[in-house]
């Protein structure tokens, strides 16, 4: 693990994105997989076999490529091969029950949480919890909202949910304690797809509302 951090900020999370890249690209043997994260990189790694580095030897040559691969002052340690992605969600009602509660907590009307919630710049920081899942932010600060105070047993797939000015997609049904404002129809992950998960680490996100007409249509079009 290669700490760069203690907090969720887009500085960091731009570090982690810029060394998993330096690493991948050094291509050092027995490294099996480079996973950013908010605030660290790890970097797994099969120390047995021939020409296969053991721990302090794998540590020593990391921290020399990142020493001179990364400036953390410069401001272009972007994600310069992330892409741009839209979103299509369709926000409010049974898609995202969550939406009022979210706005009272903030002061706002609904339309003023959508309005901040589809503002440009949002970066995917990390993918976790479920294959494909998408941690996405900084959102506003108005958006700094806690998470339930119960969770669901069980959230629909494609939902899109908010807290401490993050948004997380559910790839798949499953439990989870954020607050649901919406769904998005697109799939986000697919064992058989090359890549699997719509989503990568690195990637800046524009959510785009939709109408639940567009919303089906998109949704029947996968099938």
């Amino acid at each position: 693990m290669v700490y760069f951090g203690d907090r969720i900020d887009m500085s960091i999370g731009r570090l982690c994105l810029a060394a998993a890249t330096l690493v991948r690209e050094a291509n050092l043997p027995g490294v099996i997989d480079v996973v950013p994260s908010f605030i660290a990189l790890a970097v797994h790694y099969q120390p047995t076999g021939a020409h296969r580095p053991r721990f302090n030897e794998l540590a020593a040559r990391i921290d020399a490529i990142l020493q001179q691969g990364l400036d953390p002052e410069s401001q272009e340690t972007d994600t310069q091969a992330g892409r741009e992605v839209e979103i299509p969600v369709c926000y409010g009602g049974e898609y995202g029950p969550d939406l009022e509660d979210v706005a009272r907590h903030a002061g706002l009307t609904t339309d003023e949480v959508v309005d901040l919630h589809t503002q440009p710049g949002a970066l995917v920081f990390m993918l976790g919890f479920a294959p494909g899942a998408p941690y996405i932010g900084v959102h506003d600060e108005r958006l700094n909202i806690p998470r339930r105070a119960s969770p669901r047993t069980a959230v629909p797939a494609g939902s899109v949910a908010v807290a401490n000015r993050q948004s997380v997609l559910y790839p798949s049904r499953s439990p989870g304690g954020w607050n649901i404002i919406g769904a998005t129809p697109l799939s986000l992950f697919d064992p058989h797809g090359k890549p699997a998960t719509l989503l990568q680490p690195g990637d800046r996100v524009r959510f785009v509302p939709i109408e639940e007409a567009e919303y089906r249509r998109l949704l029947e079009a996968r099938r």
